[in-house]
Protein backbone atom coordinates (compact mmCIF):
# COMPACT_ATOMS: atom_id res chain seq x y z
CA UNK A 1 0.00 0.00 0.00
CA UNK A 2 1.37 3.40 -1.03
CA UNK A 3 0.93 6.49 0.71
CA UNK A 4 -1.87 8.04 -1.15
CA UNK A 5 -3.61 4.85 -0.65
CA UNK A 6 -3.32 4.79 3.19
CA UNK A 7 -4.08 8.08 3.36
CA UNK A 8 -7.41 7.79 1.39
CA UNK A 9 -8.32 4.71 3.90
CA UNK A 10 -8.12 6.86 6.90
CA UNK A 11 -10.75 9.42 5.61
CA UNK A 12 -10.82 11.77 9.02
CA UNK A 13 -6.60 12.28 8.26
CA UNK A 14 -8.07 14.29 5.38
CA UNK A 15 -10.96 15.71 7.38
CA UNK A 16 -7.98 16.92 9.96
CA UNK A 17 -5.62 18.26 7.08
CA UNK A 18 -8.67 20.13 5.43
CA UNK A 19 -9.11 21.68 8.90
CA UNK A 20 -5.26 22.67 9.37
CA UNK A 21 -5.52 24.11 6.25
CA UNK A 22 -8.84 25.88 6.90
CA UNK A 23 -6.87 27.08 9.98
CA UNK A 24 -3.70 28.30 8.68
CA UNK A 25 -5.65 30.26 5.88
CA UNK A 26 -8.10 32.21 8.27
CA UNK A 27 -5.31 32.86 11.02
CA UNK A 28 -3.12 34.46 8.20
CA UNK A 29 -5.58 36.25 6.77
CA UNK A 30 -7.39 37.61 10.25
CA UNK A 31 -3.57 38.07 12.08
CA UNK A 32 -1.93 39.44 9.04
CA UNK A 33 1.86 38.76 9.97
CA UNK A 34 3.60 40.35 7.23
CA UNK A 35 2.04 43.57 8.27
CA UNK A 36 4.80 43.82 11.09
CA UNK A 37 8.08 43.58 8.48
CA UNK A 38 5.94 46.60 6.04
CA UNK A 39 6.29 49.90 6.22
CA UNK A 40 4.43 52.41 4.43
CA UNK A 41 5.44 55.99 4.16
CA UNK A 42 2.92 59.08 3.70
CA UNK A 43 4.36 62.63 3.12
CA UNK A 44 1.60 65.10 3.23
CA UNK A 45 2.24 68.85 3.58
CA UNK A 46 0.61 71.34 5.72
CA UNK A 47 -2.13 72.29 3.63
CA UNK A 48 -1.43 76.29 3.90
CA UNK A 49 -4.75 77.62 4.41
CA UNK A 50 -5.44 78.95 0.68
CA UNK A 51 -8.61 78.30 -0.80
CA UNK A 52 -8.48 75.57 -3.84
CA UNK A 53 -9.30 78.42 -6.31
CA UNK A 54 -9.74 82.03 -5.65
CA UNK A 55 -11.81 84.26 -7.73
CA UNK A 56 -10.18 86.42 -10.29
CA UNK A 57 -9.50 90.45 -8.62
CA UNK A 58 -11.48 92.90 -10.76
CA UNK A 59 -8.82 95.39 -12.14
CA UNK A 60 -10.76 98.65 -10.84
CA UNK A 61 -10.09 97.56 -7.23
CA UNK A 62 -7.70 98.93 -5.09
CA UNK A 63 -3.85 97.96 -6.23
CA UNK A 64 -2.70 96.42 -3.11
CA UNK A 65 -1.81 93.27 -3.16
CA UNK A 66 -3.77 90.73 -2.00
CA UNK A 67 -3.70 89.56 1.10
CA UNK A 68 -2.76 85.61 1.51
CA UNK A 69 -4.90 83.45 3.62
CA UNK A 70 -3.66 82.71 7.34
CA UNK A 71 -1.96 79.40 7.70
CA UNK A 72 -4.44 76.95 9.88
CA UNK A 73 -3.97 77.92 13.38
CA UNK A 74 -2.53 74.79 16.06
CA UNK A 75 -5.31 74.88 19.12
CA UNK A 76 -4.34 71.36 20.38
CA UNK A 77 -0.93 69.37 20.52
CA UNK A 78 0.20 66.29 21.87
CA UNK A 79 3.11 63.27 21.70
CA UNK A 80 1.90 60.10 21.06
CA UNK A 81 3.43 57.43 23.29
CA UNK A 82 3.87 53.49 22.31
CA UNK A 83 0.87 51.15 23.94
CA UNK A 84 0.41 47.71 21.45
CA UNK A 85 3.12 48.40 19.45
CA UNK A 86 6.10 51.14 19.53
CA UNK A 87 4.79 54.59 18.26
CA UNK A 88 6.59 57.86 18.48
CA UNK A 89 5.43 61.19 16.55
CA UNK A 90 3.36 63.93 17.32
CA UNK A 91 -0.66 65.25 17.17
CA UNK A 92 -1.46 68.21 15.94
CA UNK A 93 -4.95 69.69 16.43
CA UNK A 94 -5.26 72.84 13.67
CA UNK A 95 -8.25 75.26 12.45
CA UNK A 96 -8.65 76.48 9.04
CA UNK A 97 -9.49 80.20 7.89
CA UNK A 98 -12.80 78.65 7.02
CA UNK A 99 -13.28 77.33 11.10
CA UNK A 100 -12.49 73.33 9.63
CA UNK A 101 -10.28 71.26 11.77
CA UNK A 102 -7.22 69.25 10.78
CA UNK A 103 -5.63 66.54 12.53
CA UNK A 104 -2.10 65.88 11.74
CA UNK A 105 0.22 63.21 12.31
CA UNK A 106 3.79 64.77 12.48
CA UNK A 107 7.15 61.94 12.93
CA UNK A 108 5.17 59.36 12.29
CA UNK A 109 7.00 55.72 13.74
CA UNK A 110 4.95 52.91 14.41
CA UNK A 111 3.97 49.21 12.91
CA UNK A 112 1.60 48.12 10.51
CA UNK A 113 -1.33 46.60 10.97
CA UNK A 114 -4.79 45.26 9.37
CA UNK A 115 -7.28 47.60 10.06
CA UNK A 116 -5.46 50.58 12.21
CA UNK A 117 -7.22 53.92 12.80
CA UNK A 118 -6.80 57.32 13.54
CA UNK A 119 -9.20 58.14 16.46
CA UNK A 120 -10.26 61.53 18.38
CA UNK A 121 -11.28 60.08 21.67
CA UNK A 122 -12.53 61.50 25.17
CA UNK A 123 -10.36 58.56 27.03
CA UNK A 124 -7.64 59.37 29.38
CA UNK A 125 -3.90 58.53 27.75
CA UNK A 126 -2.34 55.70 30.35
CA UNK A 127 1.33 54.18 29.74
CA UNK A 128 2.02 50.40 29.55
CA UNK A 129 -0.79 48.28 29.51
CA UNK A 130 -3.16 49.79 31.61
CA UNK A 131 -3.88 51.98 28.21
CA UNK A 132 -4.06 49.46 25.71
CA UNK A 133 -7.58 49.05 25.36
CA UNK A 134 -9.64 52.23 27.04
CA UNK A 135 -10.51 54.21 23.79
CA UNK A 136 -13.46 52.34 22.83
CA UNK A 137 -14.71 52.65 25.79
CA UNK A 138 -16.37 56.72 25.68
CA UNK A 139 -16.83 58.71 23.37
CA UNK A 140 -14.38 58.63 19.78
CA UNK A 141 -14.67 60.20 16.87
CA UNK A 142 -13.22 57.87 13.80
CA UNK A 143 -10.73 60.47 11.56
CA UNK A 144 -10.48 57.86 9.20
CA UNK A 145 -8.25 54.19 8.47
CA UNK A 146 -4.16 54.93 9.41
CA UNK A 147 -2.66 56.51 5.98
CA UNK A 148 0.75 54.77 6.59
CA UNK A 149 2.85 53.51 9.51
CA UNK A 150 5.53 56.48 9.05
CA UNK A 151 5.56 59.85 8.27
CA UNK A 152 3.32 63.35 7.99
CA UNK A 153 -0.19 62.61 7.33
CA UNK A 154 -3.40 64.77 7.08
CA UNK A 155 -6.81 63.67 8.46
CA UNK A 156 -9.78 66.19 7.65
CA UNK A 157 -12.28 66.18 10.74
CA UNK A 158 -15.98 66.30 10.35
CA UNK A 159 -18.09 69.69 9.69
CA UNK A 160 -18.85 70.92 12.57
CA UNK A 161 -16.78 69.02 15.38
CA UNK A 162 -16.68 70.23 18.58
CA UNK A 163 -13.35 69.49 19.99
CA UNK A 164 -14.49 70.62 23.80
CA UNK A 165 -15.21 66.64 24.74
CA UNK A 166 -11.82 65.45 23.57
CA UNK A 167 -8.70 64.80 24.99
CA UNK A 168 -6.65 62.56 23.17
CA UNK A 169 -5.80 60.31 19.70
CA UNK A 170 -5.63 57.35 19.52
CA UNK A 171 -4.02 54.81 16.93
CA UNK A 172 -7.02 52.13 16.99
CA UNK A 173 -6.59 48.36 15.40
CA UNK A 174 -10.07 48.12 14.92
CA UNK A 175 -9.56 44.24 14.26
CA UNK A 176 -7.80 43.56 17.92
CA UNK A 177 -9.50 46.46 20.00
CA UNK A 178 -6.19 47.80 20.73
CA UNK A 179 -4.67 51.01 20.99
CA UNK A 180 -0.77 51.01 19.31
CA UNK A 181 -0.27 54.33 20.86
CA UNK A 182 -1.85 57.38 22.13
CA UNK A 183 -1.26 61.17 22.78
CA UNK A 184 -2.99 63.14 24.98
CA UNK A 185 -3.99 66.53 23.55
CA UNK A 186 -2.92 70.07 25.16
CA UNK A 187 -5.17 72.81 24.06
CA UNK A 188 -3.05 75.92 23.36
CA UNK A 189 -4.45 79.54 24.04
CA UNK A 190 -6.15 81.57 21.48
Amino acid sequence: MNGTTRLLARPWLIGVLVAVLVAVAAGLYWFQPWQLWVDETVQETLPSGAPASQPPIPESTSSAPASQPAAPAEVATGTLISHEHQTTGTVRVLRAADGSFLLRLEDLATSSGPDVHVWLTDAPVRPGKDGWDVFDDGKYLDAGKLKGNKGNQNYSLPAGTDLAGYTSVSLWCDRFNVSFGAAELTSRPA
